[in-house]
């Protein structure tokens, strides 16, 4: 878990959704909300279950993790908040306008922590694969005609 970058998340029995993670103090760290990912239902989710992945992109671990919210304002907001902000890619400004957004706009800042045994690993996993028809999306677009600069001429 503490190579992890990427956990795919799911939240009461829905579809594992990929979501970028930072691991921290043995929990992994995610942020949600407007202008950062969308993660439905984990902001306020007790429970989830997390796949990580190894080195060679398969699957290697399913686990019961225990969702905590951090909130603005709180000891562990303040402590961990800027360091999942520092490791923030592509964002604009500094950590601390981050952190500033984040508390303003009500994104959530979530700890996802292992509670219990995993729910599949090693020989648990399955051989088949796990992947499923794509969701629809509203990012979905018609396929348009080809464009052509001349008019073909039929014989």
């Amino acid at each position: 878990m503490k190579k992890a970058s990427i956990a795919w998340v799911s939240v009461d029995g829905g579809p594992g959704l990929a979501l970028w993670c930072l691991p921290l103090e043995g929990g992994l760290y995610l942020v949600s909300g407007p202008g950062e990912q969308s993660a439905p239902g984990l902001a306020d989710a007790a429970t989830a279950a997390v796949t990580l992945r190894g080195d060679h992109g398969g699957r290697i671990v399913t686990w019961p993790a225990e969702v905590t919210r951090l909130l603005p304002g709180s000891e562990q907001w303040e402590t961990n908040a800027p360091l999942v902000a520092a490791k923030r890619l592509n964002a604009p400004g500094t950590a601390t306008e981050l952190v500033e957004r984040w508390a303003s706009e009500g994104c959530a800042l979530n700890r996802l922590a292992p509670a219990g045994v995993p729910l599949a690993e090693g020989g648990s996993l399955p051989d088949a694969s796990d992947a499923a028809v794509p969701r629809e999306s509203p990012a979905v677009r018609q396929t348009r005609k080809p464009f052509r600069l001349h008019r073909v001429r039929r014989r």
